[in-house]
C-alpha cells in the first residue's frame, strides 16, 4: 500500500482535477452568477477542456457519480475548501436537471465545511441554497430555518448583495407554501436591495420575482409592467435563463388576463430557451402551463400532448405531487368529452 501522504496527494490531485473542471462547467453555464473561485489546483492538474454549455451539461452529467463521490472523499479528508466549492459548482447542474435529493446532500455536506472556513459569506450562501433546495422538496420548515439564518448572517455581515438574493430565496419559498403575500414582501425588498447596488441582473431577477408574485394575487398591470421591465434588461444583459422565467411569468399574466394566443407566444418563447439551456426541470414546468391556454382555446390535442411530455419529465424527475395533478388535467381533458377515443 502506499504511505499515507502519497495516497492524499494522489486523492487531492484527481478531486483538484474535478473541482476545477466542474468550475469551468458552471461558469458556462450559469455566467452571470458570482464568480466565486476555487483556490489553484495541485501543481500538474489540468481541467477538462469544455468548449461550450452543451460540452460542460454532457461532461456533468458523465461525471455526476464521481463528482458525488470526489466530494464525500474531500469531506473524509476534511478538504473542507474542495467541498464547499464543489457543491457550489454543481448548484446549476442540480436545479436544471432537478437533482433535488443531491442538492440537499452537496449542501448540507458544504454547510458542515464552512464552518471550518475563514470566510463568513460561505456559511450564509450554503444556509441559502440548502434553504431552497429543501423548499423545492416540499421542506418548507427547514427551509423556513435556514433561509432565515441566511439573512440574518448575511445581515451580521453587512453583505447587500447577499441579503438580496436571500430574500429572492424567501419570496420563492413563501410562495410554494401558498404566501404569495408574504413572497412578494420579499420581492420588493430583493428589488429595492440589487437597485441600491447597481446589479442589473439581480434587479432584473427581482424584477420579475415582483412580477409573478403580483400576477398570482390578481395584480396584473403591476405584473405585466415590472416583467416587460425585467424582460429588457435580461435581453441587454444577454441572460437566457432569467429571459426565460420572465417569458414564463409573461405567458402566466397573459393565460389569467383572457389572452391566450399572447400566453401561448410567451410560453412558446420560453421553452425554446429553457430547452437550449439543458433546463429540463423548468421545461416541464413550461409544459405543464402551457397546456391551460391550449385548453382554454379548445386545443385539446396540443394540451395532451404538452401534458404528456410535462407528465413524462416529472415522472423522470421524481416530482409525484406534480405528476399526479398533470394526470388529473389529462384525465378532466378527457372527461369533458373531446377526443376521448385516443385516451392512454
Amino acid at each position: 500500500t502506499l504511505p499515507e501522504h502519497v495516497r492524499e496527494a494522489a486523492l487531492t490531485r484527481v478531486a483538484d482535477f474535478h473541482l476545477h473542471t466542474a468550475h469551468a462547467a458552471a461558469r458556462l453555464l450559469e455566467p452571470h452568477r458570482p464568480l466565486l473561485s476555487p483556490e489553484p489546483p495541485a501543481p500538474g492538474v489540468h481541467p477538462h477542456p469544455l468548449p461550450d454549455t452543451a460540452a460542460a451539461l454532457a461532461w456533468l452529467a458523465a461525471e455526476h457519480a464521481t463528482l458525488l463521490a470526489t466530494q464525500r472523499t474531500a469531506a473524509t479528508l476534511r478538504h473542507h475548501h474542495t467541498v464547499w466549492h464543489l457543491a457550489w459548482n454543481l448548484h446549476t447542474f442540480h436545479l436544471r436537471r432537478a437533482h433535488r435529493h443531491d442538492a440537499i446532500t452537496t449542501w448540507q455536506a458544504a454547510l458542515d465545511a464552512a464552518d471550518h472556513l475563514p470566510d463568513p459569506a460561505t456559511r450564509g450562501r450554503a444556509h441559502r441554497i440548502l434553504g431552497s433546495a429543501c423548499s423545492l422538496l416540499g421542506l418548507h420548515e427547514q427551509a423556513t430555518t435556514h433561509l432565515e439564518q441566511a439573512l440574518d448572517l448575511a445581515l451580521r455581515h453587512h453583505d447587500p448583495a447577499e441579503q438580496a438574493t436571500t430574500h429572492r430565496a424567501l419570496a420563492f419559498a413563501r410562495g410554494r407554501r401558498g404566501d404569495d403575500r408574504q413572497a412578494l414582501e420579499h420581492a420588493h425588498q430583493a428589488l429595492d436591495l440589487s437597485r441600491a447596488l447597481d446589479q442589473p441582473v439581480g434587479e432584473a431577477d427581482a424584477l420579475n420575482a415582483v412580477g409573478w408574485f403580483a400576477a398570482r394575487l390578481g395584480q396584473f398591470d403591476t405584473a405585466r409592467e415590472h416583467c416587460h421591465a425585467a424582460l429588457t434588461l435580461h435581453r441587454y444583459h444577454h441572460n437566457p435563463d432569467g429571459e426565460a422565467d420572465t417569458q414564463d411569468s409573461l405567458g402566466y399574466i397573459a393565460h389569467h388576463t383572457g389572452d391566450h394566443h399572447q400566453a401561448l407566444d410567451h410560453y412558446h418563447q420560453a421553452l425554446t430557451l429553457y430547452r437550449n439551456l439543458g433546463h429540463a426541470y423548468e421545461v416541464a414546468n413550461t409544459l405543464d402551463n402551457m397546456g391551460h391556454p391550449h385548453a382554454a382555446l379548445g386545443q385539446h390535442e396540443q394540451a395532451r400532448t404538452v401534458w404528456r411530455e410535462a407528465l413524462e419529465l416529472y415522472r423522470e424527475q421524481g416530482r409525484g405531487t406534480d405528476a399526479e395533478r398533470v394526470q388529473r388535467q389529462l384525465d378532466d381533458l378527457d372527461d369533458t368529452g373531446h377526443a376521448g377515443a385516443d385516451r392512454q
